[in-house]
């Protein structure tokens, strides 16, 4: 039997459960609460005390997603439309994938390795068909065509 969200103590329990799962952000969070029920007052005073308390870290989620999209293949890009997607600020997601780390040249290699085998393209046709899976998972076109062209310095 699903608990009922009708104080900021059951809130505040139905977050950390959420959050003990995966870093969530604040935007994601109150919606998955809302959607259980919680109303917006008891949620705004749930997530500001755990924010208080350090449970609750936009920086963490975006450290944590950022990092987890990137080993599954995806380009900063695609990332950074997600995450905005999941109401984070434009701002922060910027400097969230700045401070990251990332080689994307390094994670666009092996994530065309992966599809196409490390085959450049034959033709036209084929060319097109690879660069375009490689910007639809987020990778900027100037760095997909210097690896198609073979260009990539190793």
């Amino acid at each position: 039997m699903p608990a009922v969200l009708d104080n900021t103590v059951a809130v505040r329990h139905a977050a950390m459960d959420l959050l003990a799962r995966r870093e969530h952000g604040r935007v994601e969070l109150a919606r998955k609460l809302r959607q259980r029920g919680a109303s917006d007052e008891h949620i705004e005073t749930a997530l500001d005390r755990l924010s208080e308390e350090g449970l609750l870290s936009e920086a963490r989620y975006l450290e944590s997603f950022i990092s987890y999209r990137a080993r599954s293949g995806f380009g900063p890009q695609r990332i950074r439309d997600d995450l905005s997607q999941r109401g984070l600020a434009r701002a922060d997601i910027d400097q969230a994938l700045r401070d990251s780390g990332i080689d994307w040249r390094d994670g666009l290699r092996e994530t065309w390795q992966r599809k196409f085998a490390g085959q450049l393209p034959g033709d036209a046709r084929e060319r097109a068909r690879q660069m375009r899976f490689l910007v639809y998972r987020g990778y900027p076109m100037d760095l997909v065509s210097q690896l198609l062209r073979g260009a990539f310095e190793d």
